[in-house]
């Protein structure tokens, strides 16, 4: 057997001594090699890593068993002191640990571990109006946060800084749904999100109508003869003028992304020489006054926005739906839109909107003919909103007429219309 080479042991001889002292501890060990017996039997010996183990606690029993007997015999003497600090070392030689723990195992920090997933990081998204994740365009206190929480109560709503972001937001599975406008009833269709739209592959799910209620807010303390200009989102700016003009502020406007957006600007720079026309959550948020409320030159000033998700719905006959549409056609003649709006008259279905918008990858058509000569015409996308669902025979059949005769068709969404009530915004 190979020898262990440590200089706080000494080579045991049948000269020593002290011989009969390691009589006794030998005597020691066959009595726990004894007992170890049991479990070397059922398997614990059965490979060289574990009889090394069994070893080495032999080894540490031995010792400690040696320090006790050292110590108790030579309690009341200075060597006795010494030769209980030398068997202390030697115990603690073995394995390089006092305590008969071989291998030292650290506790981890429980907090610092990866949690396993449970059932509910493996749902889908939750069911309608439940704590669902709504992205918008602006900042907290602008209409489309509003929107989202009439749309989806109790929601949680995502800002967002453009619209594009919103629609990339619910692809990305960072949000579950997206609200955004998409026409004014005194400013007219917002483009920009039609052409979004079509670019991306998200379907409305459903329309929220929201009434707008313009406020003039600015710092606290300031009148309303000390401003000099008023910042706020294009539209808003268009559908305050009249007002604006009666108040008797003739001041420069200047336009921004958001209503909300410029009473935080005015606030985080503490602007007092501008003003902001946003609403009035957002004075609240922002900690500003507001001098002018209800400044919209029409009452009736409301703003349609649509619901957008991943999925589409299932339409259904027993409530009232909508449907949008978006097509185009490369034939020559204006006879394809009438046949078009032919196919919805033909089987009594309402159209609430048309909106054309140039065709991007194609704008321009040419013509050769031997008459008139060549002439180029725009190519144009059509966008159609109809009452009908999609459930629905007659809805149905005018989209396999209209398939004939167009070159690209694209059901956006058929969703139910926002039917609830709502009453015209508060005249100054």
């Amino acid at each position: 057997m190979q020898s262990i080479s440590n200089p706080s042991f000494k080579t045991l001889t049948t000269a020593d001594p002290s011989h009969h002292h390691r009589r006794r501890c030998r005597n020691y060990s066959l009595r726990v090699l004894s007992d170890l017996r049991p479990s070397l039997a059922g398997g614990i010996g059965n490979c060289r890593s574990d009889f090394r183990s069994s070893c080495a606690i032999l080894s540490s029993k031995v010792f400690l068993s040696q320090q006790q007997q050292d110590s108790s015999s030579s309690s009341s003497d200075s060597a006795g002191d010494s030769s209980s600090a030398s068997s202390a070392a030697a115990a603690a030689a073995v394995n390089g640990h006092v305590s008969l723990d071989l291998v030292p195992v650290p506790v981890p920090d429980q907090s610092l571990l990866p949690k396993p997933l449970t059932i509910a990081d493996l749902s889908p998204a939750p069911m309608h109006g439940s704590c669902l994740r709504v992205a918008y365009q602006g900042v907290p206190g602008a209409y489309s946060e509003a929107a989202a929480g009439k749309a989806y109560p109790n929601c949680e709503a995502i800002p967002c800084d453009q619209f594009e972001v919103a629609f990339q937001a619910v692809e990305l599975w960072i949000a579950d749904r997206a609200v955004l406008p998409v026409e004014n009833s005194l400013g007219g269709s917002i483009h920009r999100n039609y052409d979004l739209l079509l670019r991306h592959r998200l379907h409305i799910v459903g329309e929220v109508q929201l009434p707008v209620h313009h406020c003039l807010l600015a710092l606290p303390g300031v009148r309303k003869e000390h401003l000099t200009r008023v910042i706020s989102h294009p539209q808003a700016l268009a559908q305050c003028e009249l007002t604006l003009t009666k108040l008797g502020l003739n001041v420069a406007r200047e336009a921004v992304d958001d209503t909300a957006g410029a009473a935080e600007f005015v606030a985080a720079n503490n602007l007092r020489d501008t003003a902001a026309i946003a609403s009035a959550r957002a004075a609240d948020l922002y900690g500003m006054q507001v001098l002018a409320d209800g400044i919209q030159d029409d009452s009736s000033n409301v703003t349609r926005f649509v619901m957008l998700a991943r999925e589409p719905i299932i339409p259904r006959t027993d409530r009232p739906f909508k449907t949008s549409i978006v097509f185009a056609h490369d034939r020559e003649g204006t006879s394809v839109l009438f046949k078009v709006l032919s196919a919805f008259a033909f089987r009594n279905i309402s159209l609430t909107k048309i909106e054309s918008r140039p065709h991007r990858n194609r704008p321009i058509r040419l013509v050769d003919d031997a008459n008139v000569g060549t002439a180029k015409h725009f190519e144009y996308m059509f966008y159609v909103d109809f009452e009908a669902s999609m459930a629905e025979v007659r809805a149905q059949n005018a989209l396999s007429e209209i398939q004939e005769f167009t070159s690209f068709l694209r059901v956006l969404g058929s969703y139910p219309m926002d039917m609830t009530p709502w009453a015209p915004s508060r005249c100054d």
